[in-house]
C-alpha cells in the first residue's frame, strides 16, 4: 500500500501553486474548487462534496474543514494523477439546511461526499447517502449514529448500519472513554464535576461513555450538570453547585462556544478549577471577545497538534498559516486526512471520473474495510476502518499554554 501520505513533505510550495482555485455560488454559501476553471478539466475530475457551517456559531470548524480540504485537493492535483474538484456548502449546522445542500451537491454532480462537519446534521445526512449510496466519510460528525448498526445498552440494535459512512474523527465513546483513562492516568483530580449538552448527541453520547469508563476506574464524580441549547447563556447555578461540591477538575464534553462562557463565569466568581474537554473545545481561543487568559491550563483530548515536529504537521501548517492567516485546529487536520484517505482509496481500487457515484462507493467502501488499507497522516499514523465505518488511532492530550495549543 502506498503510503502517500508521506510524500506530501516532498511537494514543493511553488508546485502546489500551480494548481487553482475557482469560487462560485450562491450569496457566499457555495465554494467549488477545482484544477482550474475550465468545463473539459473539470469534466476529468471526480467530484467530493462538503456540508458544514461556514456561518453561525460553529463557523469555525466548518471553515477548517474547507480550507484545509481545499489544500489537500490541490496538493492531490499537483501531482498529476487522479484529480479532484471539490465544492463545499454551508449548513449552519442545521439538519434541514444540510439535507438542502445534499441536494445541491446532487445536482452538481457530486460523486464522493465528507458527510457533514457537526454531529446533527450528518446523523439526518447519513440516512441520505446510504439510501442513494454516496460513500462518505466525514472528518468530525463523532456519533455512532452517524455509522448506524449499533446496539443500545440493551444490545438492539435501533439504527441500521448505515454502510456508505466512515469516520476520520473519533467516535463519541472513543472520546469518553479516552477522557476517563487519561484523567485518571495522569491523576488529574480527585473530585470531578461533569457539565454536558443533554439536547445534542455529540455531548451526550461523550458523557455515557466518560460516567461508564469514570465509574470502572473508580473516579469521583461528585456533580453532573446539564444544559440545552436553548440554556446555554448561564451556567451560574452549575458552577455554583459544582463549587460547592468541591470539584477541582470539571469535564466539559462540549463545543467551545458554551466552554468559553463557563470558563468566563468561573472567573467571575472567583473559582480556580482545572478544565478538561474535548474535540469539540478546539477553537475555544478564537471565540470573539472572549478574554483567552481565562483558558490557560485547559486541557483536551485531540488527534492533532499544531506544534508537533513531524515534516508532514510543519509543512501543512506552515501552508494553512501563509493561505489562512491562522494555526490550523484539529478538525481542519482530519479533513485534510479525509481527502488524502481518499485519495489512496481512489488510486488503489483504480477509481475514475467518469465511474457512477454508486460504483465508486461500493468500491471504496471495499478499500476502506480492508485489513491492508493503512493510512499515514497529520492525525495518526497506521490508521485503519473497521467494517462498521470506525477509525482506529491514538488521541493526544494538549494543553493551552501562553495562547497557544501544546502537546502534553
Amino acid at each position: 500500500m502506498k503510503k502517500t501520505m508521506k510524500l506530501l513533505s516532498l511537494l514543493l510550495t511553488g508546485a502546489i501553486a500551480a494548481a487553482s482555485l475557482a469560487g462560485c455560488g450562491n450569496n457566499g454559501e457555495e465554494t467549488t474548487n477545482g484544477t482550474d476553471d475550465s468545463a473539459s478539466t473539470a469534466t476529468q475530475a471526480i467530484k467530493i462534496g462538503g456540508i458544514g457551517p461556514l456561518t453561525g456559531g460553529n463557523a469555525i470548524y466548518g471553515q477548517a474543514v474547507k480550507n484545509a480540504a481545499e489544500i489537500a485537493v490541490e496538493e492531490v492535483n499537483a501531482l498529476g494523477g487522479i484529480q479532484f474538484e471539490l465544492q463545499f456548502q454551508d449548513d449552519e449546522s442545521d439538519a434541514e439546511k444540510a439535507i438542502n445542500a445534499y441536494n445541491k451537491l446532487k445536482d452538481w454532480g457530486m460523486q464522493i461526499s465528507l458527510g457533514t462537519v457537526t454531529t446533527q446534521p450528518c446523523i439526518a445526512l447519513s440516512t441520505e447517502l446510504n439510501a442513494d449510496r454516496y460513500f462518505a466519510l466525514t472528518p468530525s460528525a463523532s456519533s455512532t449514529d452517524v455509522l448506524g448498526g449499533q446496539p443500545d445498552k440493551d444490545g438492539n440494535v435501533t439504527i441500521p448500519r448505515k454502510d456508505v459512512m466512515f469516520q476520520m474523527c473519533f467516535t463519541d465513546p472513543n472520546q469518553g472513554v479516552a477522557s476517563a483513562q487519561y484523567i485518571n492516568e495522569q491523576e488529574l483530580g480527585e473530585k470531578i464535576a461533569v457539565i454536558y449538552n443533554n439536547s445534542d448527541a455529540y455531548s451526550t453520547g461523550i458523557y455515557q461513555k466518560f460516567k461508564t469508563e469514570a465509574d470502572k476506574l473508580g473516579l469521583n464524580i461528585v456533580s453532573v450538570k446539564t444544559f440545552t441549547d436553548d440554556s446555554a447563556n448561564d451556567f451560574t447555578s452549575q458552577l455554583n453547585d459544582i463549587k460547592s461540591a468541591g470539584a477541582d477538575l470539571i469535564f466539559l464534553p462540549i463545543y467551545y462556544t458554551p466552554a468559553s462562557l463557563i470558563l468566563t463565569q468561573a472567573d467571575k466568581m472567583m473559582y480556580d478549577v482545572k478544565f478538561f474537554g474535548v474535540d469539540g473545545m478546539d477553537g475555544i481561543l478564537t471565540v470573539e471577545n472572549f478574554d483567552t487568559s481565562l483558558a490557560e491550563g485547559v486541557m483536551l483530548l485531540t488527534p492533532f497538534t499544531a506544534d508537533a515536529q513531524d515534516e508532514l504537521t510543519k509543512n501543512f501548517v506552515a501552508k494553512y498559516q501563509e493561505k489562512f492567516n491562522e494555526t490550523p485546529n484539529q478538525f481542519a487536520a482530519d479533513a485534510y486526512d479525509c481527502i488524502y484517505a481518499i485519495y489512496d482509496a481512489c488510486t488503489a481500487k483504480n477509481i475514475t471520473a467518469d465511474m457512477s457515484h454508486e460504483d465508486i462507493c461500493d468500491a471504496l467502501i471495499e478499500q476502506f474495510t480492508s485489513p491492508d488499507f493503512k493510512i499515514d497522516g497529520l492525525t495518526g499514523t497506521g490508521m485503519t476502518w473497521s467494517e462498521t465505518g470506525e477509525v482506529s488511532k491514538a488521541p493526544k492530550g494538549m494543553v493551552i499554554n501562553n495562547g497557544v495549543y501544546v502537546g502534553m
